[in-house]
C-alpha cells in the first residue's frame, strides 16, 4: 500500500509549523517590495507566489502521504524524467537573460532544474542504501560522481551554475559523505581543485563567472555597473539597523535602488525592514529546519531513509548558507535565491516536495516495527 491513513497522528507538527512561518514572510515581503504605489496593489510576482503556494503544499501532502520506501522503486524512473526534462530544456526551452531554463506552462513557467535535487537525491539514496554500496570504494564513488555529473552538465549548459554547484553538489557530497566517503578523499578533491584553478579559470568560466569573482574581491572598481548589486545590498541591509524601517517602508527597495529584490537579494528586503532582530528570528527559524531535519535523518531506521534526509537537509542548509554570504559579501554572487522567502514558483514547489519527503520520513518511523 503506498499511502497510510494512520500517517495523522504522527506528523511533524513543529517543522509543517516553521514551513508555513516562511511562506507567510515570504508573502509579506514580497508583497511589500512589489508594491505598485500608482495602482495600488502588490505586482504580478506577489500574485504568482500566492497561485504557487498552494500547488506547494499540495505537492508536500502528496509526497508525505506515500510511503518513502516506495519511492526506491521509482527513483530510476523520477531520475530519467528529470533527465528527458533537461534535455527538452536545451533545446526548446524559454530564454531569459541569455539562460534557457523554463518550459512554459500556459501562463506559467517550470523550470526543471528546481527538481534535480529531490531527483538526485533519491537515486543516490536508493543507489549507495538499498544496495548496501559503501562510497569508501573508488568504483561506487566514481559511480554516484557519474549520476550527479549528468544533470549537473545538463544544468551547466543552460547556464546555470548556481544550481549545479549549490543545488546539486550539496547532494551529492551529502549522500557519499552518509555513504562512508573517506575524509582523505575530500581533502584530495579540494586540493585538486586549488591546483586546477588556473586551468578552471582560463577554460570553464564563462566570462560573466569571471567578473562575478573579480567583483566579489573588490565591488568599487566598479561601484555603478557589475559591482552595484553588491555594493547596494550591503547598504540595504545595514540600513535597518536593529529594529528595522518596518514593514513597507524600505526605502532601498522600495525605490528599486536594489536589483533582484523579489529573487536573489529579497534577504535584504527582509533585514531592512526588520533590521537585526527580524534577521536573528529568521535565522532561528532555518536553523530549526535544518536541525529538524538532521534530526529526522539521525533518526532514521534504515540506510536509505537516512541518506535521503540527510541531502535534503544538507541542500537546504548550503542554499540559506549561500544566499546569506552572497548578501553580506562573504560569498561571490552565484544567482542563488533564498529558500522559500524568495519569488519562485517552481522553487517552492520542489522545496515543499523535498520536505514533504522528510516527513514522510519522521512520519513512517513510528509506523514501523520495531
Amino acid at each position: 500500500m503506498i499511502v497510510d491513513r494512520r500517517l495523522l497522528p504522527h506528523l511533524d507538527w513543529p517543522l509543517l509549523g516553521a514551513l508555513i512561518a516562511l511562506s507567510l514572510i515570504s508573502l509579506a515581503t514580497i508583497y511589500s517590495v512589489t508594491w505598485d504605489f500608482r495602482l495600488d496593489q502588490p505586482g504580478r510576482e506577489f500574485w504568482t507566489q500566492v497561485y504557487a503556494l498552494p500547488i506547494a503544499f499540495v505537492a508536500l501532502i502528496v509526497c508525505l502521504a506515500i510511503d518513502y520506501r516506495s519511492l526506491t522503486q521509482r527513483s530510476l524512473w523520477i531520475y530519467a524524467a528529470l533527465v528527458l526534462a533537461l534535455v527538452y530544456v536545451s533545446f526548446f526551452g524559454v530564454v531569459r537573460g541569455g539562460s534557457r531554463r523554463w518550459i512554459p506552462v500556459g501562463s506559467f513557467s517550470l523550470q526543471p532544474s528546481e527538481f534535480a535535487r529531490i531527483a538526485l537525491a533519491l537515486v543516490l539514496a536508493m543507489f549507495y542504501g538499498e544496495s548496501r554500496r559503501s562510497a569508501r570504494a573508488m568504483g561506487e564513488l566514481l559511480a554516484g560522481a557519474a549520476i550527479f555529473a549528468v544533470p549537473g552538465f545538463l544544468i551547466l549548459k543552460q547556464p546555470d551554475l548556481g544550481t549545479a554547484a549549490i543545488g546539486l553538489l550539496p547532494v551529492f557530497v551529502g549522500v557519499v559523505y552518509l555513504a562512508g566517503l573517506r575524509m582523505r578523499w575530500i581533502w584530495i578533491a579540494l586540493l585538486a581543485l586549488i591546483l586546477l584553478s588556473p586551468v578552471i579559470w582560463r577554460y570553464a568560466l564563462q566570462d560573466y563567472q569571471k567578473d562575478r569573482i573579480m567583483t566579489f574581491i573588490d565591488p568599487s572598481q566598479d561601484a555603478r555597473g557589475k559591482g552595484y548589486q553588491q555594493i547596494q545590498a550591503k547598504v540595504t541591509v545595514g540600513s535597518g539597523g536593529l529594529f528595522g524601517k518596518g514593514w513597507h517602508h524600505g526605502t532601498q527597495s522600495q525605490l528599486e535602488f536594489l536589483p533582484e529584490h523579489t529573487t536573489d537579494f529579497v534577504f535584504a528586503v527582509f533585514s531592512e525592514e526588520w533590521g537585526l532582530i527580524g534577521v536573528l528570528l529568521l535565522l532561528a527559524l532555518y536553523i530549526f529546519i535544518v536541525g529538524r531535519g538532521l534530526w529526522i535523518a539521525s533518526n532514521a531506521r534504515d540506510t536509505y531513509s537516512r541518506l535521503l534526509a540527510g541531502s535534503i537537509s544538507m541542500a537546504f542548509f548550503v542554499y540559506v548558507m549561500v544566499n546569506g554570504g552572497m548578501i553580506t559579501g562573504l560569498l561571490p554572487v552565484v544567482g542563488v535565491p533564498l529558500p522559500l522567502i524568495s519569488y519562485g514558483g517552481t522553487s517552492a514547489v520542489s522545496l515543499f516536495a523535498g520536505f514533504g519527503v522528510l516527513m514522510s520520513i519522521h512520519s513512517h518511523r513510528r509506523l514501523l516495527p520495531r
